[in-house]
């Protein structure tokens, strides 16, 4: 319901100004809720990482790629190049072969790109070295 409609169909004035101030509450709470759930989300992922990640090291440069890229967001997508999820694969239907829940899994997702960048790189330090050096990997 929008807030004008409310406005419209309560008759009295101190009313309506409840009702605005409701309606503006309701909002913000739900603007509010969103940056909460992408932290929420991004803390999951990261937690998935470091138990993926034994080496501390590793990791940190991981990290630091994922945080370049998607800022730990599963769904993020490039929108010139269609690239896709945390480590921004292209196209992101290539994460499919580290599982079928490759568009909302982080650990579907952090699987394939360890796997891509110890495969190209060498390891994720090797993948964070040429993203320094040419800002992307």
């Amino acid at each position: 319901m929008s807030a004008a409609f409310l406005l419209r169909r309560i008759a009295s004035p101190k009313k309506a100004l409840a009702g605005a101030a409701v309606a503006v509450a309701t909002a913000g709470t739900l603007l509010a809720a969103s940056p909460a759930q992408a932290a929420t989300g991004a803390s999951q992922a990261q937690a998935i990482a470091k138990k993926m990640i034994a080496d501390s090291a590793q990791y940190n440069c991981f990290a630091n790629i994922v945080d370049h890229e998607s800022d730990w967001n599963v769904n993020a997508t490039n929108a010139s190049s269609g690239a896709y999820g945390l480590v921004q694969a292209l196209p992101g239907n290539k994460m499919a072969s580290a599982g079928s829940d490759w568009k909302t899994s982080a650990a579907t997702q952090i699987k394939w790109g360890l796997d891509y960048m110890n495969d190209r790189y060498g390891s994720a330090c090797g993948a964070w070295n040429f993203w320094q050096s040419n800002g992307w990997y």
